[in-house]
């Protein structure tokens, strides 16, 4: 039987957690969706300790002006895992957290998740690079937006006008980017096609040559859409991206 009294939560600036991050980062070994939170101030750090030696910490995130209630990363050292239910509780005992989101990928949170929550639900589908395709939809020609082309792109309604696009004959007919701000190496696809030409496999052949574009540059392709929109999630299948996780949050029950 684990003492409780052993267990110590102690919240800490954020540098006081990189070195763990970063066992938690190769321990993970996929795109973090949340990773730039911590340099944003966007989550209150926590080391964990067990019988006064540092075994983890934990991640709660808030909005900068508001209170930090979700508990986003929790990580313990492989040797205290068998302690991890007690650490995690006492987290939320310390921060206070009310609710856990979990990327399923972390499978020690998502498990904790089960354990310590209700009322689970997941709004968005996460995407791993899965195989390489050749669509080819004649007629179509990528090449990187200028200035000069904004004016006369099509309105954007999900996403923001990307650096690259789609032209068939003299129109730009989808646009897309690439995005780096989650944890090294990995790449977040986006993009859009203009309404009149969806349904017509512009949208695939985009995320296509986007994969290429990342791999050329040695990062990895990810992406990730909202678990209502199949379009977009055919769109990314077609192109060999496959659902690697989802993100699951639960309230944590009282």
């Amino acid at each position: 039987m684990i003492d409780e009294s052993s267990v110590e939560v102690t919240q800490v600036p954020v540098d006081a957690i990189l070195s763990l991050r970063e066992e938690y980062r190769r321990e993970m070994n996929c795109q973090i969706v949340h990773d730039s939170y911590h340099a944003r101030g966007f989550t209150d750090s926590y080391l964990l300790r067990r019988q006064r030696q540092v075994v983890g910490y934990g991640s709660v995130a808030g909005d900068p002006l508001g209170p930090r209630e979700i508990i986003k990363e929790f990580y313990v050292l492989p040797s205290h895992r068998g302690s991890a239910l007690l650490l995690f509780r006492s987290l939320i005992a310390s921060s206070r957290a009310r609710w856990i989101e979990a990327q399923t990928n972390d499978l020690l949170l998502t498990l904790l998740l089960f354990d310590c929550a209700t009322e689970l639900a997941s709004d968005r589908i996460l995407f791993a690079n899965a195989y390489t395709t050749h669509l080819a939809p004649p007629g179509v020609v990528l090449r990187p937006v200028t200035n000069a082309d904004r004016a006369g792109i099509f309105a954007h309604t999900r996403e923001p006008v990307g650096q690259w696009g789609l032209e068939l004959g003299r129109e730009i007919v989808a646009t897309g980017g690439l995005l780096f701000h989650y944890n090294p190496p990995y790449g977040d696809i986006y993009m859009e096609v203009a309404a009149p030409y969806q349904r017509q496999g512009y949208g695939s052949h985009l995320v296509q040559e986007l994969k290429r574009l990342c791999l050329e540059m040695e990062r990895i392709p990810a992406a990730r859409c909202d678990h209502g929109d199949l379009a977009s999630r055919l769109t990314l299948q077609r192109a060999g991206m496959l659902p690697c996780a989802r993100i699951v949050r639960g309230r944590i029950a009282a």
